[in-house]
């Protein structure tokens, strides 16, 4: 077991979903749970996550009993932070900001980086630096910026980096949080999918037990095997709500609601709701705003269908697909967490009285794959790409209208055919088109337009924590603009987005 400290960071999930991969059980706790919290789950090792404050600052700190513990303990970015600030070395702030990927001199080849090259690529992001090292404690590491880029006490087990190996762009950095799980830990491989997804039906059968529970169906893969978890556990106790809000994309209510018929949802429920979803993002711009009037709305669409429809049924909980990113990205998971979008985990209307029950709440897409294909999963309906919980409304940058829609549902269908017709589709973690708030001038024939530009979006990842863009091949995203331009009224201009996460989110709002 690796015990995650939680200050914040972006990354802490990114970081026990690593250790997880390779096959070894993480939890992650605060990053100021009480020493017995901690020792209550008998870790082989603690890892010290990053963090957005400082500790110069008063920033979060761990119980210094950690470092007393006698267990190997690894810092990354703020965790060699308040390692040099709690153990007698120096942090200070006022330098320039690294961030993004950067070289990395490895100096001493410890049992972190016995496995690296003498320069790598790394990815930082940080302000303070530590500037003296702890006590007893050696340099390792250093940057063209960061003279302190890692230290070590062998003798200790303690080992301090100040860039994250978590992340795709750190190019080894897999083997480094290897190296530390098995060479330094000595941890032995206990996580594997199959008995994780036993564990989830076992749980749920043992929670829900009689009672009667609704879960709402986007058009993801997400709640899609949130829901045959639940139907494997309870079968048909579980009633499954698919609310037609009029953010979906071409053809998605009849494709979803054929293919969870044909697994036997005998308790399906299709719900038009898109004239009050529309209504009540009139004139809306902001994207937080949207994001909260949308899961508002999911609401109070489900309590009115448990009012009518599924009144006479004992529903006692509320389903969702929630999964790691989700909650990390609502600031669910930790008290010092920056919050980047909401939409996930709202609160209920008291009067409603329904406990929230979330099947993949542990878990990274990649991992709801794998769940989803032991399931017995249909190949397409697994690896469908991402599809957020409010829909096109995230995807329309500033106001949602009927026109609008129309527009985006017809240029993301055309770029998803091309994309499958091409082979490239599944080569992709996600892809989508996106519509602007912008008009331009150009020419069709003979006349002038002034129309909107679309926005092309396909991303690499893992995980949906980092991405990178992905390499389109130019002859097929000119035919995909080519055919936008030509059949969609409206649009006179494509845009190729090459953005990567971070700094820029994969969604647009």
């Amino acid at each position: 077991m690796i015990v995650v400290l939680n200050f914040g960071g972006q990354f802490a999930h990114l970081i026990a979903r690593r250790v997880r991969d390779l096959g070894v059980k993480a939890e992650i706790l605060h990053g100021d749970a009480s020493l017995s919290e901690i020792q209550a789950l008998n870790p082989k090792g603690i890892i010290l996550s990053g963090s957005g404050h400082s500790v110069l600052e008063n920033g979060p700190l761990p119980d210094k009993g950690i470092f007393e513990l006698g267990v190997p303990v690894l810092g990354i970015c703020y965790g060699l932070q308040l390692m040099a600030h709690m153990l007698g070395g120096e942090v200070k702030g006022g330098y320039v900001k690294e961030y993004g990927k950067e070289n990395l001199d490895i100096l001493k080849k410890d049992a972190l980086f016995n496995t690296l090259e003498s320069k790598e690529v790394v990815w930082f992001s940080h302000g303070d630096q530590a500037t003296k090292l702890p006590t007893g404690f050696v340099k390792t590491a250093s940057s063209k910026s960061c003279e302190l880029s890692g230290f070590a006490d062998e003798k200790r087990g303690f080992y301090g980096i100040q860039f994250h190996p978590e992340v795709t762009h750190t190019v080894h950095g897999t083997n480094i949080l290897s190296n530390f799980v098995f060479d330094i830990v000595i941890a032995e491989k206990n996580w594997n999918m199959s008995d994780v997804s036993a564990g989830i039906i076992s749980d749920l059968k043992e929670k829900i037990g009689t009672d009667h529970v609704v879960v709402g169906i986007s058009g993801g893969v997400d709640s899609l095997v949130a829901a045959t978890l639940l139907h494997q556990a309870i079968g048909d106790q579980l009633h499954a709500v698919f609310v037609d809000h009029g953010l979906l994309r071409k053809g998605e209510v009849e494709s979803v609601s054929a293919s969870l018929k044909s697994r036997g949802f005998t308790g399906l429920h299709v719900i038009d709701a898109s004239q009050m979803f529309l209504a009540n993002l009139k004139g809306v711009t902001d994207p937080e705003e949207k994001r909260k009037i949308i899961g508002h709305a999911f609401v109070e669409v489900f309590e009115k269908a448990l009012g009518e429809e599924l009144q006479k049924f004992p529903v006692k909980y509320l389903a969702q697909g929630t999964i790691y990113p989700d909650r990390i990205e609502s600031a669910a998971v930790g008290k010092h967490a920056d919050k980047i979008k909401s939409h996930h985990n709202l609160t209920l209307p008291e009067k409603m009285k329904l406990g929230v029950i979330e099947p993949l709440r542990d878990l990274y897409k990649d991992e709801v794959r794998r769940v989803g294909e032991g399931l017995g999963i249909p190949h397409d309906m697994v690896w469908r790409h991402p599809f957020p919980g409010p829909g096109l409304g995230i995807r329309i940058v500033g106001e949602v209208t009927e026109d609008r829609l129309k527009i985006l549902r017809e240029a993301d269908a055309i770029y998803q055919e091309e994309l499958k017709s091409a082979g490239e589709y599944e080569k992709i973690w996600q892809a989508f088109a996106a519509l602007l708030p912008i008009k331009t001038v150009g020419v069709m024939g003979d006349a002038r337009t002034y129309d909107y530009a679309i926005a092309l979006r396909a991303v690499d990842s893992v995980d949906g924590m980092t991405a990178d863009w992905h390499k389109i091949p130019t002859d097929l995203l000119e035919r995909i603009s080519s055919r936008i331009v030509n059949e969609v009224k409206g649009v006179n201009r494509v845009f190729f987005d090459i953005t990567q996460k971070p700094p820029a989110t994969i969604e647009y709002e």
